[in-house]
């Protein structure tokens, strides 16, 4: 069994000092057009230092991509100069920093988008509130997404990145080809699982393509990925396994299984007999590292964590307590804070939409 102290190796070459990962959340914090905010590099670089890699918060690799307000941008050149910033950043002690990369889909709206319709792999509405109605992507618009995404990874070798991450969870535009719900074409791009997963397919290869032949030095390359959802049809088990088993024959880095609790089952399992966890590890069998994630919130829980992982992520503990990880290394957790009160909120870089998101997602953190 991994340690949460033990440096890993991956594929491309790149040693991670520890298996404590920064998780990617939202915070909001950039500006209307994207571009990095002071607030925002000082709240990386709070969090930096003693983790083995910081994964960034989504990144558009299109303006028509863009999720929320206040969201990282890496769609064009002009990008470059701030990620460059960020990435500085977040390198602190050896840490690793990794640029997630991402497109919303139709997880959007026409007001974020300026006016604009939100796309998605067909014309079918995502199940919440308020949700509007996306317009499929052309044959020739998906090329131009992977393209986009491929171009999106040079932007972030060039700015000093160690990686980048592939968001293909939390029902964004990646997972909207995916899945049966939000994918019902009738091209090489949509109806049997794998046609669903051609674009997948082609777009991993492409990001990896575009490693090799722009990164000078080693570069990592990740893909995340949520293992069901609620919808019918939508993403059941069974289909992640596919997707796990395919992607774990890449030259990817790692796997990033998005949770909200690294020990929940099957919505869908009655009897309970493996975690999802287990279930994804199993299949993996060992070709590439697997990243967990889901309200590890002590030493005991990640070491529970790396038994079916390579690796964790860690996101609410990092936010009420920047120095988890040496305290936990150090055997000092009685020392760790777990809740924030409205006075250490500056100390903590909590701003903007991390203070918004703390209040409406983690009421328990807030005292």
């Amino acid at each position: 069994m991994s340690t949460l102290g033990n440096s890993i190796k991956l594929k491309s070459g790149v040693t991670l000092k520890n298996r404590a990962i920064m998780a990617p959340m939202t915070n909001m914090m950039s500006f209307f057009v994207g571009t990095i905010t002071e607030n925002e590099l000082q709240y990386y670089s709070l969090r930096s230092g003693e983790v083995g890699a910081v994964i960034t918060a989504a990144s558009n690799v299109q303006e028509i991509g863009q999720g929320w307000e206040g969201e990282l941008g890496v769609y064009d050149d002009k990008h470059i100069k701030g990620l460059s910033n960020l990435a500085a950043a977040i390198k602190k002690s050896g840490t690793k920093a990794i640029l997630q990369i991402f497109h919303g889909g139709r997880m959007t709206n026409s007001k974020i988008l300026r006016g604009k319709q939100p796309v998605s792999a067909s014309k079918v509405k995502a199940e919440r509130a308020d949700a509007e109605e996306p317009r499929a992507l052309t044959d020739d618009e998906i090329i131009q997404v992977i393209e986009d995404f491929k171009a999106a990874t040079v932007r972030a070798i060039k700015a000093g990145f160690d990686g980048v991450e592939i968001h293909g969870a939390n029902t964004y535009l990646i997972q909207q080809f995916f899945s049966p719900h939000s994918n019902i074409r009738e091209d090489k791009w949509g109806g049997s699982l794998n046609k669903r997963f051609h674009f997948v397919n082609q777009l991993v290869d492409g990001v990896i393509k575009s490693v090799k032949e722009n990164a000078s030095e080693p570069f990592i390359v990740g893909y995340r990925f949520s293992p069901e959802e609620y919808e019918e049809p939508g993403i059941r088990i069974d289909d992640t396994l596919y997707l796990v088993d395919q992607l774990s024959d890449k030259n990817l880095d790692y796997l990033h299984i998005s949770l909200g609790d690294y020990k929940q089952y099957s919505k869908f399992d009655e009897k309970k007999e493996q975690t999802i966890l287990k279930l994804v590890h199993d299949k993996i069998a060992g070709r590439v590292p697997l990243i967990s994630v889901g309200n590890i919130q002590t030493g005991s829980d990640a070491k529970t964590a790396l038994k079916d992982s390579e690796m964790v992520a860690l996101g609410r503990v990092l936010l009420a307590d920047p120095h988890w990880t040496s305290k936990v290394l150090s055997n000092r957790e009685a020392l760790i804070r777990y809740t924030v009160t409205e006075e250490e909120r500056d100390e903590l870089k909590l701003n903007t939409g991390v203070w918004m998101f703390m209040n409406a997602m983690m009421p328990e953190r807030i005292k």
